[in-house]
């Protein structure tokens, strides 16, 4: 075993771990407590839920300044205010 973590899993104390107990210490008795691994679900459940949220914002956003320009457009045009007229360009076959 190379690393010290293969070591830990396999319930053997590394020889530098053992050169720092007290003397008089039963090795067999002693217990590594460890750090638990980091989960990284919440992060990540996080992150997406932000940008969902952003992303829901902006169509909201969108939305209502189309709806609220298409509203515009007809009020003005239903008033006289603004007439609005597409035309596409003729091609002339010569």
């Amino acid at each position: 075993m190379r690393y010290p973590e293969e070591q830990f899993n396999a319930g053997h104390i590394p020889a530098d771990l053992l050169a720092q107990l007290p003397p008089g210490t039963d090795p067999a008795r002693v217990v590594i407590v460890r750090a638990a691994p980091r989960n990284y679900t919440g992060p990540v459940v996080l992150a997406i839920t932000i940008t969902g949220g952003i992303a829901l914002i902006i169509l909201m956003i969108a939305v209502t300044l189309h709806v609220a320009a298409a509203a515009a457009v007809a009020v003005l045009s239903a008033t006289g205010g603004v007439g609005l007229t597409l035309k596409r360009p003729q091609h002339r076959s010569k």
